[in-house]
């Protein structure tokens, strides 16, 4: 699914309006009728409803929502504002229609001063002030009309967007300025600035309402953020033949585990094998034998000469893939081995955890790291890698700036998982739930990745997959088990799981 910015959605309206073909007030008044059947899903017809509308398409939508709320007996009251003295033509079409309902119960063009209306527990405010055209962060009059709705006890409509939030980047946003809706019902496309964690007290629960726009101009806009879909995760699957061996089926070497970090790289090991690998090699300190071998028996144990951490690159000729960082902790000594061992990796790379965070203490060895590597931060290691970010846009910025320069992949690991590629191009991956925020989840990801490396799938794809597969194991989990009480091994457990809901 592709992420549009706001100007790529008005040009999708234009497009839509020259070749389907259809007037643009007729493509409002389709908009309209969708959004008001949405809010009579949830409202009843004896809700009071206020709207705030603005002076532009939103406000358009807002005033047409309105109507035909009316004409099915809400009793509606409209503020329409008008600051300016200009309405866009759909608004000021529909402002003519809105004053031709006589079931409504009133409507109020606020030109100067503005006395606003009681808003009491039980009513609806339907907010379409300002849509995904938004640029600035709201002021003056607007900035108090937000504060008054937002510390009301009203519930929230927002039309497309919350009036304040801007559709992409709202890093020098003025966050007491934005509407917090309860519902967004959003026209077309998710909005990009509706995946950020920062901005989910705004959005509520998000509704994506198909308004019919053009398909063929959906097809042919580029976008440079797309969300994964399951059809394009089940068209990357490689198919496993009938006559395989495991030395077809890749081998695969986690670098992993410290002393008292050995959970770490057990987690990494078991994923590995869930995802395919026909061979797993762990190389762990000499004190973490025992216990890899008694939990992870599949697994083949490789020592060096240090008992308690990493101290000695291993030579990678005879594997297909290497991962490295669960548990392999950050002494001087792990840090030489470790960029030793990314010197002189001669297979498919994924770095994580430690290796990370040896790696941005060490920055200058970043220009040292192979083509097609994968990191895979969370936001605090990105931050210790590439600098303190504001905000999600920003952070994923940087680590798309960072994909480019290194020509590798950079997974920022969240809710909405974003895979920034070399060609600056985010993928954002929808499965997973908040249960999987715990620790050893990022040791499982890791796994499943050097797996699917040694498998054969490309770096791209490798993303794609693995990460899609890690957050459906951990909603499938979830749905047996609740988010409370998910640990790691339990996304282990239900990869097969989500290995078949793909294959079927």
């Amino acid at each position: 699914m592709k992420i549009f910015t706001a100007a790529q959605i008005h040009e999708l309206d234009k497009y839509t309006i020259e070749k389907e073909p259809i007037s643009s007030i007729d493509l409002m008044e389709r908009a309209a009728q969708t959004l008001t059947r949405a809010i009579m899903e949830t409202w009843p017809s004896t809700t009071p409803v206020v709207v705030f509308s603005g002076p532009g398409n939103n406000g358009g939508d807002g005033l047409a929502v309105a109507r035909l709320l009316a004409e099915r007996d809400y009793a509606v009251s409209v503020y329409l504002f008008n600051i300016s003295g200009h309405l866009s033509p759909e608004c000021a079409a529909n402002r003519k229609r809105l004053q031709d309902c006589r079931k409504l119960r009133e409507l109020i063009e606020v030109t100067q001063e503005f006395d606003p209306p009681r808003l009491e527990e039980g009513m609806l405010v339907v907010d379409a002030l300002f849509g995904s055209g938004l640029n600035k962060p709201l002021a003056g009059g607007f900035a108090s009309l937000v504060k008054y709705i937002n510390s009301s006890p009203s519930q929230v409509v927002s039309i497309d967007v919350p009036s304040g939030l801007m559709t992409e980047d709202n890093t020098y946003n003025v966050r007491a300025n934005i509407i917090r809706a309860d519902v967004t019902l959003t026209i077309q496309q998710q909005k990009l600035s509706f995946l950020f964690a920062e901005n989910q007290q705004f959005v509520g629960k998000l509704r994506v309402l198909d308004i019919r726009l053009s398909q063929e101009g959906i097809d042919k806009l580029e976008a440079q953020y797309t969300i994964v879909e399951e059809n394009d995760v089940r068209s990357r699957l490689l198919v496993r033949s009938p006559f395989a061996h495991k030395g077809q089926m890749g081998s695969a070497l986690l670098v992993a585990g410290s002393y008292c970090m050995a959970g770490a790289a057990v987690l990494a090991a078991k994923a590995c094998l869930r995802a395919g690998a026909g061979k797993v090699t762990v190389n762990t300190p000499r004190r973490n034998v025992n216990i890899l071998q008694s939990t992870v028996p599949e697994a083949i144990v490789q020592t060096g000469t240090e008992e308690t951490l990493f101290a000695e690159a291993v030579d990678t000729e005879d594997y297909d893939a290497l991962g490295i960082g669960p548990g392999l902790g950050q002494s001087e000594q792990t840090a030489i081995a470790l960029i030793s061992q990314l010197r002189r990796a001669q297979c498919p790379l994924v770095v994580d955890a430690d290796a990370l965070n040896i790696l941005a203490n060490h920055r200058a060895w970043m220009q040292q790291l192979p083509k097609n590597i994968i990191l895979t931060p969370h936001p605090k290691e990105l931050d210790r890698l590439e600098g303190h970010s504001a905000d999600t846009y920003e952070r994923i910025s940087k680590a798309r700036n960072l994909a480019e320069r290194l020509q590798g992949i950079v997974l920022v690991k969240g809710r909405y998982t974003a895979i920034c590629q070399a060609d600056g191009h985010v993928l954002f991956n929808p499965t997973g739930n908040a249960g999987m925020a715990t620790a050893g989840s990022g040791d499982v990801l890791t796994g499943i990745l050097t797996a699917l490396l040694a498998r054969g799938y490309k770096p791209e794809d490798a993303c794609i997959v693995g990460v899609y597969l890690h957050g459906l194991a951990g909603d499938l989990a979830a749905h047996d088990l609740g988010e409370e009480s998910l640990m790691a091994g339990d996304i282990i457990n239900y990869l097969p799981r989500a290995f078949k809901r793909l294959r079927e």
